[in-house]
Order: structure tokens, then C-alpha cells, then sequence
């Protein structure tokens, strides 16, 4: 084994490199606080490496007729959906503990990400190792051959990773600030009413603090999507994130609420945020990722055209 490994380091160890690069390039801290830090991050990084070099290993170990090594390849694509499935039960269980909840569907696609990410990693040290070891077999110089690779393996990187990345909402939709006002006790954003405050003194913190937008998709697509619960939840989720929220546990007067206008597909939604600056708000809710779950594309098909007309 130790021979072999030596016989093909010139492969193995380029090709662990780039792979490890490319999932150490993916691997965001940020307001999300998801991997977390330090051990998240830890967990990622080492899944990281085990994937980069299930890719490098695989074409050395054909080259050498070890077929069943390559077995190794769809025993690492059970154990990722694993970590998909330990990712999802993780954010599931720490769920309880958020004042304003994610929600199961942006849940599932934080879960999905991660597992896409280290298919991402090893296939890109799959191919940095199979451009080695094929200028290699054409009598192209060694340290030609690993530039190449490794050349190849960044472009492949960042290929796959825009081909992995998702939209955000403002690529689906426009957002400008709205107008908060009452009517006796009900809420109401602009033309749409929110929910019923009973409470003289929530009020007086909601026109004090209170902020708000209105989210006009561009199409058929946006609309659909937006109907979506679990795309408004994630949207709720973000702003409160980025903004801060002015409530605690038992305050739900001042939980966030997206609502949906049945009549035109828009959807309001207001906050009492620690901050609260309405351009900031507009800005968090742009970024907000449009979720695999949540995504529609009737305009795709034939009677979703015909029925726009």
C-alpha cells in the first residue's frame, strides 16, 4: 500500500489539495451561525478531506486494477446522505430554541447544500487526479501535468460551484419598503391586513418600531414560489436575523408575518426589529435564498404559458 501510495503521491496529493481548496472555499460563516463555530466548522472541513481523497484514490486505484476500491466511491455517497440526515435531525432539534423558527423547508435545504457540497469536493479531486494521470500517460512533463490538473481542477470548482449555487429573492421578485397602519385594532401593510393587536400598548410599539415591506414578484415563476409557506418563513427568519427582532418568547404580537395577497400574489411583511432601517430590511429580505423546496416554474410548461396570456 505504502508503494503505491508513493508510486501515485505525484496524483493523490495534488488532487487531495484541490479538493479540499474547493469545499474549504464553500464553507460560509455567517449570520446564518450555521456550521457553527468551531466544531461545525471542524466536522466540515475533516468530511472535506475524506471526500477529496476518495476522489484522488479512485483513479490510481483502477490504473492498479483494484477495482474494489472503487467500491469506496458509493459507500462515501451513502454515508453524505447520512450527514444530510444528521445535519437535518441537528437543525431540527436546536429548531425550538429560535424566536423567530427557520421553518422545515429551509431546514431541508441547508441540510441538502451541505451534502451537495462534498459531492462537489470529491468530484473535483476526481477530475484533478484523472487530468494528472492522463497528461501523465501522454509523455507530458510532470510538473506540466500537475499544473494542468490543477488548472483544470479550479476551473471544474468554480464551475461547480455556480452550478450548485441557488437564486435570491431579487431575482425573483422586487422589494420596496411599505407602510405600516391600523385600522381600530387590525394591522395592516398598505392595502393588506396582517392580523388583529389587541393591545393598545403592541400598537403604540408597532407605529413607534414597527417596519415593513412589500415583495412584488417579476412573473408566474415568482408568484408560485412565494406562495410557498416555507420560502415566507425563511424570509421572516432572515430579516429577524439580520435586523434583530424586539420580542421574547411570550410576545407573539410581534412575531414576524408574511402574508400573501390572494388577488395579485404579492406578499407584505412587517417586523419590529432592534433596528429598525427600512433599507436594511429591503436589502435582508433580497438576500434571502430562494429554496429548492419552495421553487415553481409553471412558465417552464406549455399550459403554465397558456394560462399567463
Amino acid at each position: 500500500m505504502g508503494d503505491k501510495l508513493f508510486k501515485y503521491g505525484f496524483i493523490i496529493v495534488p488532487a487531495i489539495l484541490v479538493g479540499f481548496i474547493s469545499r474549504l472555499a464553500m464553507l460560509k460563516i455567517d449570520y446564518r451561525q450555521y456550521p457553527s463555530y468551531p466544531q461545525g466548522v471542524f466536522t466540515h472541513l475533516t468530511l472535506g478531506i475524506i471526500a477529496s481523497a476518495l476522489g484522488a484514490v479512485a483513479v490510481p486505484a483502477l490504473a492498479d486494477n483494484e477495482f474494489s476500491a472503487v467500491t469506496f466511491l458509493s459507500l462515501a455517497a451513502q454515508q453524505f446522505r447520512e450527514v444530510r440526515n444528521l445535519e437535518r435531525q441537528s437543525l431540527d432539534n436546536i429548531e425550538p430554541t429560535e424566536l423567530v423558527a427557520r421553518g422545515t423547508a429551509y431546514i431541508e435545504d441547508i441540510a441538502k447544500a451541505f451534502e451537495a457540497r462534498n459531492y462537489v469536493t470529491m468530484i473535483v479531486s476526481l477530475i484533478v487526479s484523472i487530468v494528472i494521470y492522463l497528461m501523465t500517460r501522454m509523455n507530458i512533463g510532470l510538473v506540466y501535468s500537475i499544473s494542468i490538473g490543477l488548472i483544470v481542477g479550479i476551473v471544474s470548482l468554480i464551475y461547480l460551484n455556480k452550478a450548485i449555487s441557488r437564486e435570491t429573492l431579487e431575482d425573483i421578485a422586487e422589494v420596496k419598503i411599505a407602510k405600516i397602519s391600523f385600522e381600530g385594532p387590525l394591522l395592516r401593510i398598505n392595502d393588506t391586513v396582517i392580523m388583529n393587536i389587541g393591545s393598545e400598548k403592541s400598537r403604540q410599539i408597532y407605529k413607534e418600531n414597527g417596519i415593513a415591506v412589500e415583495i412584488i414578484p417579476h412573473d408566474k415563476n415568482g408568484i408560485e414560489t412565494l406562495a410557498n409557506t416555507g420560502q415566507r418563513q425563511a424570509i421572516q427568519h432572515n430579516a429577524a436575523a439580520l435586523l434583530g427582532i424586539r420580542k421574547d418568547v411570550d410576545e407573539p404580537d410581534f412575531t414576524p408575518i408574511a402574508r400573501r395577497d390572494p388577488h395579485t400574489g404579492r406578499v407584505v411583511m412587517s417586523i419590529v426589529a432592534m433596528d429598525p432601517d427600512e433599507d436594511c430590511l429591503v436589502e435582508a429580505v433580497k438576500q434571502t435564498i430562494v429554496l429548492e423546496s419552495s421553487r415553481r416554474k409553471p412558465l417552464n410548461s406549455k399550459i403554465g404559458r397558456r394560462s399567463q396570456r
